[in-house]
Parts: structure tokens; sequence; C-alpha cells
């Protein structure tokens, strides 16, 4: 199973398209408080339509608790300032993809701070910032389901 993490998300729509798309791809969804909405939100449950008691959600109050449950396992952060393209990484099931804010990405001390690697996906240079978040989680998740064989999925 894959992991799908989601630093401080601010959008609750957001959050419920990550958890439909988490629940259609057989991913887990750890989200690292605080987040911008309460996770009862109608407008989460609304994204996520009747998915969301589907999805498989942990909850963190800090990035550090989540790496020191997961102290061993490999991590990708997916970021505008990342190296490496999200399609030339080769991801594994049970890999941690973490996403950043809407609206600032990853703080750097945890980008920076060696815990994985960088990912991103490409765009054109623009000044715009980047991607909506839902819609790069699908692009990133879908990739590694497509590198790991598709398991589970028809």
């Amino acid at each position: 199973m894959l992991n799908v993490v989601l630093f401080n998300p601010e959008i609750p729509q957001n959050t419920g398209n990550i958890g439909r798309t988490c629940v259609l791809t057989d991913s887990r969804l750890h989200i690292i408080r605080p987040t911008g909405f309460e996770i009862t939100d109608k407008n989460v449950r609304r994204a996520g339509l009747d998915y969301w008691p589907f999805l498989e959600l942990h909850m963190y109050d800090s990035f550090e608790e989540l790496m020191e449950k997961y102290r061993d396992a490999r991590f990708f952060f997916s970021t505008t300032k990342g190296s490496v393209p999200y399609t030339e990484v080769e991801y594994r099931d049970e890999d941690f993809i973490v996403f950043g804010r809407e609206s600032s990405g990853l703080p750097d001390s945890i980008r920076d701070a060696g815990y994985g690697t960088n990912i991103r996906v490409p765009m054109i240079e623009s000044s715009t910032r980047s991607l909506n978040l839902s819609n790069t989680v699908a692009i990133v998740v879908y990739e590694a389901k497509r590198q790991t064989g598709f398991k589970g999925m028809k």
C-alpha cells in the first residue's frame, strides 16, 4: 500500500479529492496537523463523496511524530524545488510521498533535512506557483501505482 502524506493541508476540497484518490488506488492518507479546516468539515466529505468512510486515514500532530513511527520507511518529498522528476525514481509498496501546503509547500526544515528524495512534477516556467495539490497527488500516485504493477486495481 502506498502512503500519501499531506503536510498542513489548507483547502478541504483538495483533501477530500485526495482522500477519494487514496481510496480508489488502495493508498493510505496521512495528515499532519494543523489543517486549515476540521476533518469533519462538510466540504471534505462532499469532495470525498461516499468514499470517505473507506479511507484509511492517520492523523499526526507533527512531522516528527510521523517520522518516529515510520523511521525505517522510504520517503519522497514532492516539491517545486525538487531536482528529480517524479518519473525517475523507483517506487515500492509502502513508500511515503509527502506533499506540502497549498500556499507554501513544504518547509525548508523538512525538504532540506535529508529524510528522503525531493521529487518534482515538471512544469513550464511561469509566474504561477504550481499545479493544484490534488492534481499533483493524483499524477504522482498513479506513476507509483504504474511502477508497482497497479496491484489490486482493475
